[in-house]
């Protein structure tokens, strides 16, 4: 038999092309083919879209001493493509709290929010409510606010900015007149910070609600969980309990409204979207 002389130099050299072949489809491409499948998936659900970019005609409106619909100093608008709370037609701050309610109610689903804050505070506003703003869910609707009631009974998602200087997290857990079950145990306090960073300046920020009816909430910044709570319910002590408790007893909270705030800082809002999830 004739024997077939290998060339050395020749297979080396093929090992050394094989190798950086593979090294090409390393992290950077993997990465690059996983987000685009990533992409691809999002482009396949159903998001549907709350904030059109034209205007509010989806919306309904209710502030602190006005009746339902009434746009106290025009501070709901659509300019620029962009969902603004503003106050460059007030004189002052005199307690009004607005809520704008998107006109459907949910229960489970996942909420995608960007936002930022801008400008200054309006005059007189609370110290408290200094670049904050909110993302109440699981609220009451907007018809059945009374008159003179400040805050929809409702689970809040705080939205806050930096002031520069001091840590202030965002995607904080608030609860006017209800309540949540963290860590096994009943939360009854009023609001409740996550483990997000601090954004200051007038920054985008991206964030995320993923809500299970009553059973399970989870809050993200830029794609990462800064906060978990379950069971979210109406709390006995507050004075809209009996008239938003239903007939048969529950207190869990399994859907409601989606509304945002306006308590004295201008805030844009270019993203509002709502993905339905199965029960």
């Amino acid at each position: 038999m004739k024997k077939t002389k290998i060339n050395t130099k020749t297979t080396f050299t093929l090992i050394i092309s094989l190798f950086f072949l593979v090294s090409s489809c390393g992290p950077g491409q993997r990465s690059q083919q996983e987000s685009e499948k990533s992409a691809q998936a999002e482009t396949e659900e159903n998001w549907i879209q709350l904030f059109n970019g034209k205007d509010l005609n989806d919306w309904n409106i209710k502030f602190t001493g006005y009746e339902l619909g009434y746009n106290f100093n025009n501070t709901f608008r659509v300019e620029d493509g962009l969902l603004r709370v503003r106050y460059d037609e007030w004189e002052d701050w005199g307690g009004q709290f607005g809520h704008l309610f998107h006109k459907d109610e949910f229960s489970h689903y996942r909420l995608r929010v960007e936002y930022r804050f801008v400008d200054e505070q309006v005059k007189g506003g609370p110290g408290w409510a200094f670049r904050n703003n909110g993302l109440m869910i699981h609220g009451q609707s907007a018809e059945s606010m009374e008159f003179d009631q400040d805050f929809p009974v409702s689970i809040e998602v705080q939205l806050l900015g930096g002031n520069g200087t001091d840590e202030r997290p965002t995607m904080n857990l608030c609860t006017p007149g209800t309540n949540v079950v963290m860590d096994g145990e009943l939360n009854e306090q009023h609001c409740t910070t996550s483990n997000s960073k601090t954004y200051h300046g007038d920054q985008w920020v991206s964030v995320e609600v993923e809500v299970r009816g009553g059973e399970v909430i989870r809050h993200f910044v830029n794609g990462e969980e800064v906060m978990s709570y379950e069971k979210p319910q109406l709390d006995p002590r507050d004075a809209y309990f009996e008239k938003l408790l239903p007939e048969d007893g529950d207190l869990i909270i399994t859907g409601g409204t989606i509304s945002l705030q306006a308590e004295s800082h201008p805030t844009d809002f270019r993203k509002i979207e709502v993905l339905v999830l199965d029960k």
